[in-house]
Formats: C-alpha cells, structure tokens, sequence
C-alpha cells in the first residue's frame, strides 16, 4: 500500500443519500405549506451532511483552497464556518429552486446582466430564428435562469443531462408544480441524437448543457487548468457547438446581495475547426470557458455547488502535473 487516498467515484456513479420519496414530500411540502416552515427543516437536514459528509467537507474546502491561491485572497482561504457556509448557501439555492419551480420567482425578483444581447436573441428564436447553445455552470443556481427563459420569454429550453435519474426529477418537478422544462438524457452523441438536436434548433428551441460535469465515459473529456491545477472538463459542449454549426453562449445567475443576478455572454459566435484540428480546437475552447468559470467563481466564491472531488483526474496517473498539456 502506498498510503495514497482512496479514489472517489465518478460524480454519476455515486449513489444519492436521499431518496426519491423524501425529495417529493419536499417538494409537496412546500407546495402546501409555502417556504418559510419549511427553512428550519431543510437547514437541520443541511448540517446532518455536513457533519456526517466528511468527504464532500474536504472537497469543499479543497476547492475554497484552490480559489484563494489562485487569486492570491487570503480572505477566501477555508475555514469551518467558510466551508459551513458553503453547505448553507446550497441549502438557500434549493428553497430558491422550489420556488421557480412553483412559479413565485419571476423577472421582478431578477437582475440580467446581458450587456451583449444575447436575451434579444432568445426572444428572436420564438418567431422563426434558430436555437442557440447555452453552456450552464454549477456556479450559481441553475434553475433560477428558469425566470429568464422559460417563465418570461416561453423559449422551449432542452437541459441535456448525464444522470440516470431523468424521470425522477422530471416527477418531482411536476410534483412541485412545474410541467414546462425539457430534461434530455443524454449518454452517447451518436447520429440520431445529432439529428433530434439539431431539428429541435431549427424549431427555435435552445439547448442547455453544463459545461463543468464530466460524463461517465471518460474519452468525451479534457484536462485544462482550473485555479491552477489540472482538471477534466467536458468535450461536451463544443462538440455539440461544431457538429450542429450552433453560436454558444455562456449562462450562470449568481445571488448578490440577497437578489439573483442572471448573466449572460456570448462565447462562441461560430462554432467550427479546420480539418484534422478538431481536438485542439474544442481544447482551446474548454480552457477559456475554463479561465472564465474561475473569474466567476470570485463573483460569488461559495455558490460553487461541486461537492465531489473535482480535480481528480479519470486517467491511470490522477496527476496535476502538466495542466495544460490538452490545450496547447
């Protein structure tokens, strides 16, 4: 034995702690007894994992580590009460996800920070314009995004996901009160998926893809630096982005001083590489997407919901050494 850590497993491969049943009596909880009953139980559920979640603590704090070093502030550096925090702001992002999915938070509860456009442009696919890709982060709360696209623009938005759990989540969705949201599960990218994508755009429906989740099959990845050491992200996305000739824009909605803030960027205007160049280009691209998630990360540094051990690589080596070695 050489007294290395054990590796974890793949962040889709890890069993969920709770169960369909109790994420659904939440959810209807909810529904019937609004939020603010609700709030103690969900902050006493929170502390249980983290008191109990030794490994997701150490990821946290491994990552709030990273961060501080990376942008050279001492004030981020983890401490029990940062690492806490971090759990909590969680916990704050579901209530606030529960919410969207009823209905009660909307545009009027929302600031966009769009200063290129890029919501004319989902308004524009509704009548007639072809769909665009809107790569997502786990930085921020996902669902909130939700009052910009579906709730206040009715754009059709597909939210292509890696788990098995499709089904379950589309139930408890609709067991929250919300019926509009298009989960696709999405496994292999083979012809007939390509095809289904791509006339989904031609309708002037828009894709969603996390950029920041590896897939279970490790050849559909990247190793790029991320606060300074080396990290697999998905090919996923610019993959996508280059089979389906398809502009890429970048969506994250982060809570700022108590209120969400949606922001928006253009990322890719055109989405092509020349012939046999197809592996460093989709490498460029994950590094700079990867060089903007930790600038945003300082916008809001503990509403980074990874609690899984994100830098450990899928290769035989697990090294950080030569981060930058997919990029070039």
């Amino acid at each position: 034995m050489n007294g290395a850590p054990a590796r974890e497993p793949h962040w889709a491969a890890q069993k969920e702690r709770g169960s369909f049943a109790l994420m659904w009596l939440t959810a209807l909880a909810v529904r019937r007894l609004g939020r603010r009953p609700l709030t103690p139980v969900l902050y006493l559920v929170v502390l249980y994992f983290f008191v109990f979640g030794r490994r997701a603590r150490r990821n946290v704090r491994q990552y709030q580590s990273r961060l501080a070093a990376w942008s050279g502030r001492d004030e981020l550096r983890p401490t029990t009460r940062r690492v806490f925090g971090q759990f909590m702001a969680f916990a704050e992002s579901l209530l606030d996800r529960l919410d969207v999915w009823r209905g009660k938070l909307g545009m009027a509860q929302v600031q966009l920070h769009d200063p290129a456009g890029v919501r004319e442009r989902l308004r524009a696919s509704v009548h007639g314009g072809r769909g665009q890709i809107l790569v997502c982060t786990h930085l921020g709360n996902l669902d909130v995004c939700r009052a910009l696209a579906e709730l206040e623009e009715r754009v059709p938005l597909n939210v292509l996901v890696h788990n098995r759990h499709v089904a379950q989540f589309n139930r408890l969705q609709s067991a929250a009160g919300d019926r509009q949201l298009r989960l696709l599960q999405v496994s292999e990218m083979d012809a007939a998926l390509m095809l289904d994508l791509s006339q989904r755009l031609d309708r002037g429906e828009w894709l969603a893809i996390a950029g920041d989740r590896v897939p279970l099959h490790d050849g559909r990845r990247v190793v790029v630096d991320f606060l300074g050491h080396a990290a697999a992200f998905p090919q996923g996305p610019w993959l996508m982005a280059g089979l389906l000739r398809c502009p890429v824009n970048l969506m994250c909605c982060l809570k700022i001083d108590g209120r969400y803030q949606i922001r928006l960027e253009p990322f890719l205007d055109t989405a092509e590489w020349e012939r046999g160049g197809r592996e460093a280009t989709i490498a460029r691209w994950a590094q700079r997407y990867a060089d903007r998630l930790a600038r945003l990360c300082l916008l809001a540094p503990q509403q980074w919901f990874n609690f899984y051990a994100y830098w450990q690589l899928a290769d035989e080596g697990g090294s950080d050494a030569d981060p930058r070695r997919a990029a070039r």
